[in-house]
């Protein structure tokens, strides 16, 4: 149950919170949807990966399950992905750029200033653009906003990882934009 009274209470994560507040959901959902969704040279899948690993390891399991089973929906790995999230993805093939960039994302989780010119050239070497760079930070970040925001508010989450399933489809299928 929130600390705060929602106006439905069945809705978990940060899903009853941005119904509980329209006017801040919709640009939060707008930001989730460029991060994650938009055209760009890393793929939705990785996208959601980076989201889900950040969440993770600010021990939100709201955001990364869902997150993961979104990555999952995406990648066609089935659920078991959320797991190997925790593990750092050792069980699936992920590119040396993406693994840099999670590394890269785990500073920015531990605070903005761990991350270091010895990181982005790293990141460079293994093929990483400015772009990619510059949106894996934003998405470090603005998880970090999400999960604080989800967990400060004290809201519930479904427990077992295929509670998230159809949701992770739905999301992958169609995004995160509020309809209006």
């Amino acid at each position: 149950m929130a600390y705060i009274k929602l106006n439905n209470e069945d809705l978990p994560g940060i899903a009853g919170l941005l119904d509980f507040r329209p006017e801040t959901a919709k640009p939060l959902n707008e930001l989730t949807e460029v991060l994650l969704r938009n055209e760009s040279t890393l793929s939705r899948g990785e996208r959601e990966l980076i989201a889900s690993s950040v969440s993770y390891w600010n021990n939100c399991h709201f955001c990364h399950t869902i997150h993961g089973a979104v990555a999952a929906a995406h990648l066609r790995t089935g659920l078991e992905l959320i797991d190997n999230i925790k593990t750092g993805l050792v069980k699936i093939p992920i590119t040396p750029k993406l693994r840099s960039l999670l590394d890269i994302a785990h500073k920015v989780q531990l605070g903005g200033k761990n991350v270091n010119v010895v990181d982005i050239l790293n990141a460079r070497d293994q093929g990483a653009t400015d772009v990619e760079i510059h949106d894996t930070i934003l998405i470090a970040a603005a998880f970090c906003m999400f999960t604080r925001y989800v967990d400060g508010l004290g809201t519930w989450a479904p427990e077992p990882k295929e509670a998230y399933e159809e949701i992770g489809e739905t999301v992958a299928k169609y995004g995160y934009a509020l309809v209006e």
